[in-house]
């Protein structure tokens, strides 16, 4: 079973908390099934969770509701949880790699801080 944290910066800002905050209720629902499945499951599929490939060993969450794809970015912490970073809807095939650099950076920022 893994644990979800949402990072927050040094200031107290969390990002994901915020990106929630601008989601529907039926979109914010959906959200929260897929990450209740993240860490309720030994094995997720694909579908909803992979690591990206060419990154800091950033890993991406997929959430698809209707017509909405969504992207929550973070990074394992002891192999054990999932740290989401960053959360934005995707509107092309890739992901922009100005989005895998917020990831990154903030990756390191908690890492500096722990």
């Amino acid at each position: 079973m893994r644990e979800i944290i949402l990072y927050c910066s040094e200031s107290g800002r969390c990002p994901v908390e915020e990106f929630f905050d601008s989601l529907t209720q039926k979109q914010f629902e959906r959200v929260a099934f897929v990450l209740d499945l993240i860490e309720q499951l030994d094995f997720v599929p694909k579908e909803y969770l992979k690591k990206l490939e060419g990154t800091d060993d950033i890993w991406e969450v997929r959430v698809r509701q209707g017509r909405n794809i969504f992207r929550l970015l973070g990074f394992l912490d002891k192999n054990s949880l999932v740290i989401l970073n960053h959360a934005f809807a995707k509107k092309s095939r890739k992901i922009p790699k100005k989005e895998i650099l917020i990831a990154e950076q903030r990756k390191q920022d908690y890492f500096q801080r722990k």
